[in-house]
């Protein structure tokens, strides 16, 4: 099984986010999805900090369905951003691709959880 830092991972993806942000022109127009973007990005490694400190499975998994959750509104504003910047697309593919590709890493560890906790 291939082992995933996902400390490290969701770090990544906040921070490349926020450079990517910071390409973006700044308009009356992309401000609020900018700011949306980055709040959603960065929450979802906050919220997997929060999920390792978590007091019980039941806290555990409320997390960890933040992640997923702030890991797939990230990738809608991605796409938002993507079809209305297009000069980024290149780069807010490959971020829209990770924001994926972590919504699948958090649901799989809920369903896992889940199946665990009503062993």
């Amino acid at each position: 099984m291939k082992n995933y830092d996902l400390e490290e991972r969701t770090i990544n993806f906040s921070l490349e986010v926020i450079n990517l942000c910071k390409k973006i022109e700044s308009n009356t127009i992309n401000n609020p999805l900018v700011s949306q973007l980055v709040r959603s990005a960065t929450s979802v490694g906050a919220n997997y900090q929060e999920a390792n400190g978590a007091s019980s499975k039941k806290d555990f998994l409320n997390k960890i369905y933040l992640c997923k959750k702030e890991a797939k509104e990230s990738a809608y504003w991605l796409r938002i951003l993507r079809n209305s910047t297009p000069p980024l697309t290149d780069g807010l593919l490959k971020i829209e691709d990770e924001a994926q590709q972590l919504v699948l890493i958090f649901g799989k560890i809920a369903y896992s959880t889940n199946k665990l906790k009503n062993l």
